[in-house]
């Protein structure tokens, strides 16, 4: 992700970026237009008159020139009657054919100046009824620059004893990077066949089902087929791959295959991370829901960039590390964007907090549920450090995926840190049982999922509040508005006079805020419930107050900002030591 999404671990979590095994390109690349640099925004009108059937991507991959030949076959049904077909694809991969229904379409009848093709089709397409483009390209795919945090592409990189290791990391500009799609969150195919042709004795790992692998002299076809994945999750990983193979047994009846693809020479340290792979699957299972892909698989391969939440192949380059958490969090937090972000989508990147602040709230439950509440709230002490507060989470207009990672567009990590903490604060407020039922209404649709009764979703930030206030019967758009919406937090402002403990929010312009706050005085719990922002307790001289025990409010806290300057102070003397 360009400020990635998936990442998380190293931007959000601290984990190094050094693990990059990649060499960085040494020429001058040819420049991105700003249409295949973003990713998402305002959809055009032409994309939405049609709905993304199918589409056959064949991609042959070329280690020794750093290129790829193309073919892409995808079919549209037209919800709406249209005349055009407009396809995103990097204007650096030279298109040299494209056809309507298998017939050659004439060269002034389409053009891509600046990465987004234009096709004039050869009649007008009625609602209701279907067309089949291909489009024949090839060329040098963009080279991710520092993968995968800044502009995206292909990784070329080699193994220890030089042999060719590829892999794509295309989330933060998007899919057409390397094949022509819809790049936008709501441009998801129902169907990916993806076949990947590469030198013998390489590997190509993929997306969804191995339907077959085709040899053809010197080279091999690795057939792969997937439903519904994101644009960005399909993806490209080459090299002389060993396999793990088992199965999981899942608690809903049905069995789920498990394959990692690692390195030679990295055995012991593979078997070791993929004997956890049936614990990490439990665990989603038992606090979310059915795995959305178990007719697929749990995919791993590993990467030589950190990583990225590649449908059902998710992409590892953790280099087995040990963790202080006692599990490796990388392959936790990609692994959760299987339900938050390929089995969820976000209908657009602004309400990208759907994906990261839901799978980031996995990790202090995954340390809970290993450890018990001391992996928790150290897990969450960690998140609450690095909320910057800079913007808003929620800014309510369409964003491009780069504008929302975008420090000075965007609210950045926070919609990883602040996305969970506010998570953790309504799990107080509403309770477990109204919390995890909202979870699977918002990931699945419905509150009895089973594998084969739920279909992928699309979801916004307002489907989430309207769900929340169906599960609890309440209204609760003032939290909302607070966490999501303003980029302050609230401020509790606690003063102790003459016997009486006095309590009140303070919220950005004013914001109604009924937010209950727990108060032990000595040995007991009193809850306030601070309807009109305010409340107060008679307490004994000399008596012990500790406001919010059991830390459920997510708020300004002096200790905090203290702790942030200082970073920022000891960063500041490094990067200028003299001064």
């Amino acid at each position: 992700m360009p400020r990635l999404r998936l990442l998380t671990a190293a931007l959000t979590l601290g984990l190094a970026a050094g693990a990059i095994a990649a060499t960085p390109a040494t020429t001058q690349q040819p420049t991105l237009t700003q249409l295949t640099r973003d990713s998402g925004g305002v959809i055009p009108a032409a994309q939405k008159r049609v709905h993304f059937d199918h589409v056959a991507l064949h991609i042959t991959v070329h280690p020794e020139t750093k290129s790829i030949d193309g073919f892409a076959r995808l079919t549209f049904t037209a919800q709406k009657a249209t005349g055009e077909l407009l396809l995103d694809l990097d204007r650096n991969l030279p298109i040299s054919a494209i056809t309507i229904d298998d017939k050659p379409l004439a060269r002034s009848s389409w053009s891509n100046p600046k990465g987004r093709i234009h096709i004039q089709l050869p009649k007008t397409l009625a609602a209701g009824g279907k067309v089949t483009v291909g489009v024949r390209y090839s060329g040098h795919p963009h080279v991710a620059e520092n993968p995968p945090w800044g502009l995206g592409g292909f990784v070329w990189s080699h193994t220890k004893d030089g042999k060719p290791w590829i892999a794509s990391a295309v989330e933060g500009s998007g899919c057409d990077l390397f094949w022509p799609c819809i790049d936008n969150p709501e441009g998801e195919p129902d169907w990916v066949d993806l076949y990947v042709t590469v030198p013998k004795p390489l590997v190509a790992p993929g997306n969804g089902v191995l339907i077959g692998i085709t040899d053809k002299g010197g080279e091999r076809t690795f057939h792969w087929r997937a439903r519904q994945p994101d644009t960005y999750a399909v993806a490209i990983n080459v090299a002389p791959y060993k396999h793990l193979h088992g199965e999981y047994h899942s608690r809903y009846g049905n069995t789920i295959p498990m394959d990692f693809w690692y390195l030679p020479g990295e055995k012991k340290q593979a078997e070791k991370l993929f004997a956890n792979f049936p614990r990490v699957l439990d665990f989603f299972e038992q606090e979310i829901g059915p795995y959305p892909w178990g007719d697929e698989k749990m995919g791993v391969v590993e990467t030589p960039y950190l990583g990225m939440e590649h449908q059902t192949i998710n992409a590892y380059g953790n280099h087995f590390r040990p963790d202080p958490t006692g599990f490796d969090r990388l392959l936790q937090h990609e692994f959760a964007h299987e339900w938050f972000g390929n089995q969820l989508t976000n209908a657009d990147w602004d309400d990208m907090w759907l994906h990261e602040g839901f799978g980031t709230y996995m990790q202090p439950l995954y340390a809970q549920y290993l450890h018990g509440d001391m992996g928790y709230f150290a897990w969450l002490h960690d998140l609450r450090l690095k909320i910057e507060n800079r913007r808003p989470i929620v800014s309510g207009k369409p964003m491009t995926e780069e504008g929302v990672y975008d420090e000075k567009t965007g609210p950045g990590q926070d919609i990883y840190n602040k996305g969970a903490l506010m998570l953790h604060s309504l799990r107080g407020l509403i309770g477990d049982q109204a919390f995890f039922k909202s979870i699977r209404l918002l990931v699945y649709g419905r509150d009895d999922p089973k594998p084969g009764n739920f279909k992928p979703r699309y979801a916004t930030t307002r489907d989430y509040i309207d769900i929340v206030d169906k599960v609890t019967g309440r209204k609760l758009d003032w939290f909302f508005n607070v966490y999501l919406y303003q980029a302050k937090l609230p401020k509790l402002d606690v003063t102790r006079h003459d016997g009486t403990l006095s309590l009140r929010w303070e919220t950005p312009h004013d914001l109604p805020f009924p937010m209950p706050v727990e108060v032990k005085v000595g040995d007991t719990l009193h809850t306030l419930p601070m309807t009109d922002k305010r409340g107060q307790l008679t307490v004994k001289p000399g008596e012990t107050v500790i406001v919010d025990p059991h830390s459920k409010l997510l708020r300004q806290q002096a200790y905090i900002k203290t702790w942030q300057d200082w970073v920022r102070e000891q960063r500041a003397k490094r990067r200028h030591p003299s001064s």
